[in-house]
């Protein structure tokens, strides 16, 4: 037998072992260095489920569930099941995987013209069903069909979202999961076995339910919900827009697409006003609230903030308010006073960056119709210019700030909250691949900032990737726990704007290293990207749309 040679990067064993060997059999050796179970692993930065043959030599790393993949894999295997099982109990439902809500998925039960709300016992029957299916252990099966098997295989069980996904699909070959006589099509990778997976719980939620999954600390599992009321509204609003739009997937779009240039612009034109109303009517609101003098901006990178702001300050001139604005950047602390991170490195997204004492009391003043010396910082230097800009403002004359802690009440403690209008923006995508694949906000969001940061920024896609988990760690920090407070919601997602970023963000992700370990979240993306048909008619995209703030040659200055 041909044998291969495996290194193990937790401890850095070397063993040569017959070629075709699964890593199955070493899970049970690495669990210790892991605080959760391990659902797969990496090869040479390539992600192997545990029961395929291992057919060349390379570093292994495995992923547990508290691991990005891992978790999306335990996810995965969760959805497979929880499909199956109501498919099962309710054969004239459909299961339709809306939207996360912190670490749980929001889901529902629909038919063509009905939806079922399932009661608490239902729900606790729906549990037990899963439980038994976990409980046997069962592995999953990996198949690969030609296209046009897969098709007839999906068209024979009623996945018709899937046969519209993959119809336009390049690859003759498609990839199917099986557990008995049950088939599903995952863009991503399974675990194991249906054993794993006893960590989650449902729970009744608006007008579905959510599957909860779980997080991990000491080895031990945390399986809580808490409801985002607010965020989930927004979700549900945007899928009635892509109702109006008669949009429900990825294959709906692509049709929609492949039916020629007129119908993607009047797309367009749809989406950029519902936009557009969108944003009149918060201006409405803030107008109605007569005391507002504090307009506060916060949600995550490349959630579309800054375009928003500025179109926002637009609709509030056209309701007869003169906005002006002022940076949180000019308000930093010299830079030998800067909070360290956990690495000893000067942490610039902290809270205490901030001059937040002298940030309150200029805004105590302005309002007080003072003249205000509002400070400008020097960041060649790391410290404060000696002098900053005069500032008087009347009472027509709302001020805008945006920024990472806009909706952290420490940032404005001083401030009457009466006088503050807070608002939340945020890329909260909706359309999703098929009735169980999802695209994540998350997603969406590192593509506009792949494509922004190569053509406004000089940054390569790989160095965008490498410093997306410390950015994403500083939202969970700074931004997602605060997202409750906000007054309103803004929804920046457009229905077309992945397959125009696909034209840009393809040769980027490309481009990255296979020998990398950012190579495994390229590759994903991609995957991603290639179930779009691509919108090339982008003169068509309005000049002041959000998502020219990412591709360029909007009327807006940055």
């Amino acid at each position: 037998m041909e044998r291969i040679e495996l290194t193990f990067k937790d401890d850095g064993k070397k063993i040569t072992v017959e070629k075709g060997i699964t890593l199955e059999k070493f899970v049970d050796e690495y669990e210790k260095y892991y605080e959760s179970p391990i659902v797969a692993a990496k090869l040479n930065n390539s992600i192997v489920e545990l029961f395929r043959p291992i057919i060349r030599s390379g570093e292994v790393e495995f992923l547990d569930i508290n691991s990005t993949d891992g978790f999306r894999i335990y996810q995965r295997g969760l959805l497979f099941i929880l499909k199956h099982t109501l498919k099962k109990l309710y054969p004239d439902y459909t299961l339709k995987v809306s939207h996360s809500v912190g670490k749980a998925i929001y889901c529902e039960l629909k038919s063509k013209n009905n939806k079922k709300i399932l009661s608490e016992s239902e729900i606790k029957k729906v549990k037990d069903e899963m439980m038994k299916l976990i409980n046997e252990n069962k592995k999953f099966i990996k198949l690969e069909l030609l296209k046009s098997e897969a098709l007839k295989l999906f068209e024979e069980l009623g996945f018709n979202d899937k046969v519209s996904l993959l119809k336009y699909r390049k690859k003759k070959t498609v990839k199917v999961y099986k557990i008995d006589d049950n088939f599903d099509y995952f863009y991503g990778y399974m675990p194991l076995s249906t054993g794993i997976l006893k960590y989650f719980d449902l729970a009744k939620y608006e007008e579905g339910f959510v599957l909860i999954l779980p997080t991990f600390k000491n080895k031990k599992p945390i399986i809580e919900f808490k409801p985002l009321p607010k965020l989930s509204a927004v979700f549900l609003e945007y899928e009635k827009w892509l109702e109006i739009m008669n949009i429900d997937s990825v294959g709906d779009l692509n049709d929609l697409i492949a039916k020629g240039e007129r119908s993607v612009t009047d797309l367009i034109i749809m989406s950029e006003a519902l936009h557009e109303k969108r944003i009149a009517f918060i201006a409405e609101e803030i107008k109605k609230r007569k005391n507002v003098r504090l307009i506060l901006i916060a949600g995550p990178s490349s959630s579309g903030k800054t375009t928003f702001s500025k179109r926002l300050m637009v609709q509030l001139r056209a309701s007869g308010l003169r906005p002006v604005t002022i940076s949180l950047d000019d308000y930093f602390v010299d830079r030998e006073k800067t909070p360290l991170d956990e690495n000893g490195k000067p942490d610039f997204e902290a809270l205490e960056a901030i001059d937040i004492e002298l940030f309150n009391k200029n805004l105590l003043d302005l309002f007080e119709g003072k003249t205000v010396e509002i400070p400008k910082f020097d960041f060649t230097k790391g410290k404060r210019k000696e002098k900053g800009t005069l500032m008087k403002i009347s009472k027509d004359q709302p001020i805008i700030v945006e920024g990472i802690h806009g909706l952290n009440p420490k940032l404005t403690n001083l401030i009457p909250e009466e006088l503050k209008f807070k608002i939340y923006a945020s890329a909260l995508t909706q359309l999703n691949l098929d009735n169980t694949n999802r695209i994540h906000t998350t997603d969406t969001r590192l593509l506009r900032r792949i494509v922004r940061d190569s053509k406004f920024r000089a940054h390569d896609a790989l160095a965008t990737l490498k410093m997306w988990p410390s950015v994403r760690r500083g939202e969970d920090r700074n931004i997602f726990p605060h997202q409750e407070n906000a007054d309103i919601m803004f929804n920046s997602a457009l229905v077309y704007e992945i397959a125009v970023l696909k034209i840009f963000a393809e040769p980027l992700l490309i481009a990255v290293p296979d020998d990398v370990p950012e190579s495994t979240e390229a590759t994903r993306l991609l995957k991603i990207l290639d179930y779009f048909l691509p919108i090339t008619n982008i003169e068509d995209i309005p000049r002041t749309s959000l998502i020219r703030e990412f591709i360029g040659r909007s009327v807006f200055k940055y």
